[in-house]
Order: C-alpha cells, then structure tokens, then sequence
C-alpha cells in the first residue's frame, strides 16, 4: 500500500503563485510516474502534468509555460510550481502516483486532494 499525502492548496489572487506538494510512502519498490490532475466543480478530472522516474514530463497545454512539475528522489516526493495563477485554474489538486511491486505489477494512487483557488 502506498500513501500520497498532498499539501500545499490555499487561496490566491490572479496572477498569483503557489507550490503544491506530494509526498509518497509506505511500500514503494520503485516509481513509474507521478503527476498531478485537477478536478473543477462539474467537471471531469483532467491531467495537468506527470513526470516520469526518468525526468520525462508532459504537460496540459492550458498550463504550458506557467506550470513546472519537479521532483525530489531522495524524498519520494514531486512538485507543481504554479506561476501566474488564473481563475480558470481554480480546482482540486489531486496527486496521483503510478508504482512497480517487487513482481514488476504496477499500481496507481491518489492523494485526496487539495483545493486551489484563484480569485481576487
């Protein structure tokens, strides 16, 4: 069992920034993939960026140049910087993280959400 535990959500003006956080533990083997979706009021859960254990990152186009996803190995741990915040980003963050048992099975998580809102 693996455990994703975000932080990092809050209010914040447009054109605002913040730092989102997530935190894997409990039986890692090893990561394939960890990345963030974000899930609007009424809305489906859209990707919005993944990195892989390689570095390989992807992102959505909507956030293309204003959001950068990082990650620490030592820590398990990834990052979404978010730079010139709109209203339109305001959603649930929700981590989500793909994982290798020791048997080469893969499996996927996710934290349980951090809300961001962009209003002024």
């Amino acid at each position: 069992q693996v455990q994703l535990v975000e932080s990092g959500g809050g209010l914040v003006q447009p054109g605002g920034s913040l730092r989102l956080s997530c935190a894997a533990s409990g039986s890692i083997f090893s990561i394939y993939a960890m990345g963030w979706y974000r899930q609007a009021p009424g809305k489906q859960r859209d990707l919005v960026a993944f990195i892989t254990s390689g570095g390989t990152t992807n992102y959505a186009n909507s956030v293309k140049g204003r959001f950068t996803i990082s990650k620490n190995n030592a820590k398990n741990t990834v990052y979404l910087q978010m730079n010139n915040l709109k209203p339109e980003d305001t959603a649930v963050y929700y981590c989500n993280g793909v994982f290798y048992s020791s048997s080469s099975a893969r499996y996927e998580y996710w934290g349980q959400g951090t809300q961001v809102t962009v209003s002024s």
